[in-house]
């Protein structure tokens, strides 16, 4: 018996997923053979439309516990909750963790983000890195952050 292929365009996948949940998430897989090295990292599509807030890179996360976040800030938005960027917040985050939304500036980082940018055809928008502790609580800014998660969870958003 032959199976059906089930093969569709890219671009009809993040589209079929705008259309199923108002938003998308693109994995990236690390890189380890190009210099420097990228890690892993999921990033949304969609999300301004969806509930008006930026898109959403979140770093060093397998793509299902990125969707996971994604999810609790897309539904946070939806319930009303303004999120600030630049500024860290508790309470987003199970158990009070602290976390941060950081602005990423597009003109460096953007061929991170090369589907995003097709989707919006070149044009603006606006993306966000979601910064989160590791388990002993230190942010990835700070001097007692795990050095072996620097690698995993860079900081490629502007933190002041």
């Amino acid at each position: 018996m032959e199976l059906p292929d089930f093969h569709i365009p890219h671009a009809e996948k993040i589209e079929w997923m705008i259309e199923t949940t108002g938003w998308a998430l693109e994995p990236v897989p690390a890189d380890v053979e190009s210099d420097p090295p990228t890690p892993g990292y999921a990033y949304s599509i969609g999300i301004p439309s969806a509930v008006g807030f930026a898109e959403v890179a979140v770093f060093g996360l397998t793509p299902v516990a990125a969707n996971g976040l994604v999810t609790l800030v897309a539904d946070a938005c939806r319930g009303g909750t303004e999120i600030p960027i630049g500024v860290e917040l508790v309470g987003l985050l199970d158990n009070d963790l602290r976390c941060m939304f950081a602005s990423i500036d597009l003109d460096r980082w953007g061929p991170w983000f090369a589907t995003a940018n097709a989707w919006y055809r070149g044009g603006p928008y606006e993306i966000v890195q979601l910064l989160y502790p590791d388990r002993n609580g230190f942010m990835p800014y700070e001097a007692g952050f795990e050095q072996r998660m620097t690698f995993a969870q860079p900081v490629i958003g502007t933190v002041a």
